[in-house]
């Protein structure tokens, strides 16, 4: 959070939005509307001409839509940017779309009466104001490297196959040594590999440099917990599917967890794990928040590891909050390997700084290097 006034540009093509915004965001002392825009065309020349702090923008607008104002922002003046999102699953798949392309966050609209219904989220939109001024804009434009299929098969030429090739010890890939924790010698109940990913902030984006970049014959589950309400983590897995070799689905109660799919845990549960008859299947949990958050990281790395023991391998991703470093501890308890997102690659550098300065980190990488990686682990 910063100390000065933070300077918010709304653009809405409803005047009457506008004003309400304006009424919210102009009641806090630390932050005030300074412009307003109509349409995506003149949101982009009044990013550059104001250069706010943080803009608030609708999807839908005539003339050029919110996707297409984003992109250009970012081109010409990067901006920490909240989407205004609607309810419905296109408003959700958009959404995700923004968010691949630079938006900070999102908030929904939700249905009813404009005035009243948004006035109830009206803490949430400062909260996440406030929130996007830990962002640095120059993260939001990093031109990061993806891998192709190409690439993929120059990590195989260089040895990174999957036939019987042994796991290497964990390192550190930074200077500080990894706290020695205490190992557990209880078997796994089940037998193979479990990767647990989680994330926040910024969070889609850093997938889209993992998911996409595995083969499809990728041999161990992976189960992703995103923070995001409902509807918007099917919309996610929809997007990762489309993109992807492996196949990428919102995880269901009581589904057999299998090699070869990556489950994302559906918005407002936590997503919990339990072995039966040596098979492993999913539960969905409806607990208090943990962290402020449902689905929660450390939730679902706690049931993981209780399970996998030392073949759990959990990747800790952007986002603001320490989501996963209790996770992370039970993981390096019982001999697991823990990955964390390198700042490099963060929009928000929290959720793995907690985790590398507990010491629990095994590996530090930007989010490109981090599917290479779980090849060479799994």
């Amino acid at each position: 959070m910063t100390d000065r006034v933070i300077r918010v540009l709304v653009v809405d093509d409803s005047a009457f939005m506008r004003m309400v915004l304006k009424d919210i965001i102009d009641s806090q002392p630390d932050m005030k509307v300074v412009g307003f825009a109509k349409d995506g065309l003149e949101a982009v020349e009044k990013a550059v001409e104001l250069k706010p702090d943080v803009i608030t923008m609708d999807i839908e607008m005539p003339n050029l839509n919110g996707i297409e104002a984003l992109k250009l922002i970012m081109k010409k003046a990067p901006t920490r940017v909240i989407m205004v999102s609607s309810l419905t699953e296109e408003g959700a798949a958009i959404t995700i779309e923004a968010l691949r392309n630079g938006a900070v966050d999102f908030i929904t609209k939700p249905h009813g009466s404009v005035s009243l219904t948004f006035r109830q989220v009206a803490p949430e939109l400062l909260e996440k104001i406030r929130q996007a001024m830990n962002v640095d804009p120059r993260t939001l434009t990093k031109g990061f490297k993806t891998y192709t299929k190409q690439t993929r098969c120059e990590w195989e030429n260089r040895g990174y196959r999957f036939l019987n090739r042994r796991p290497q010890i964990a390192r550190h890939d930074h200077s500080e040594p990894s706290k020695k924790l205490p190992s557990s010698k209880n078997k796994p109940a089940v037998s193979g590999k479990i990767v647990v990913i989680g994330s926040s902030t910024g969070g889609p984006r850093s997938l889209d440099m993992i998911i996409p970049n595995l083969p499809k014959n990728f041999p161990a589950p992976i189960v992703v917990v995103q923070h995001m309400p409902p509807g918007f983590t099917k919309s996610l897995a929809m997007r990762l599917d489309s993109t992807s070799e492996l196949t990428v689905k919102e995880a269901e109660d009581g589904e057999e967890v299998k090699p070869g799919f990556v489950y994302i845990a559906p918005g407002d549960f936590h997503l919990g794990l339990k072995a039966q008859n040596g098979k492993v299947f999913f539960f969905l949990d409806k607990s208090d928040k943990i962290n402020n958050v449902r689905p929660s990281v450390d939730f679902t790395l706690d049931k993981a590891a209780e399970i996998y023991k030392s073949k759990t391998i959990a990747v800790i991703l952007t986002g603001m909050g320490k989501d996963g470093t209790k996770g992370a501890f039970k993981v390096k308890f019982y001999g697991g390997t823990v990955i964390a997102e390198d700042k490099e690659t963060c929009v928000v550098f929290g959720m793995p700084k907690s985790v590398i300065e507990e010491g629990y980190s095994d590996y530090v990488l930007p989010a490109y290097k981090i599917p290479e990686k779980l090849i060479e682990l799994v």
